[in-house]
């Protein structure tokens, strides 16, 4: 099996993180992307690089070639390997990418405040990614 070319620690409790990585997912035709929910049981035995307090505060990607990405630099990535960067490609120029990456790194903090404004659900466990895990193991969304 052909390692994906970015990971994606996601937070499955956030509702607007799960609806992205589903965005995310159904505009992954070519499988490049690996979305993996942070919250799942056994994922700091499954990723022990992966600081699991630090992905809770900030979204982390990691290419295939062991490259760790933070915030909207993860974003970008996977945005970019399905095709789709030109909208987020603009906050990566210079000047806006400042403003961008404290705007991004506000709502990360916030993020379930956001989610309750925009969805009217702060926190959920069943709105994460019904899929298998990036190492093959069963990642139903049902509730813990």
């Amino acid at each position: 099996m052909t390692p994906p070319a970015l990971t994606l620690f996601y937070d499955g409790f956030c509702p607007l993180c799960v609806a992205e990585m589903q965005r995310l997912h159904h505009a992954d035709q070519l499988q490049r992307l690996c979305l993996e929910d942070i919250q799942q049981d056994g994922f700091g035995t499954r990723y022990p690089d992966i600081d699991p307090v630090k992905a809770r505060e900030i979204l982390h990607g990691k290419t295939a070639n062991g490259q760790l990405l933070l915030g909207l630099d993860a974003t970008y990535a996977a945005w970019s390997l399905v095709g789709q960067k030109r909208w987020i490609g603009l906050l990566r120029l210079p000047v806006i990418r400042l403003l961008a990456d404290a705007g991004y790194r506000f709502f990360a903090q916030h993020r379930y405040r956001f989610s309750y404004l925009l969805t009217g659900r702060s926190y959920c466990q069943t709105c994460r990614l019904d899929s298998t895990t990036c190492t093959g193991e069963s990642s139903s969304n049902q509730d813990r």
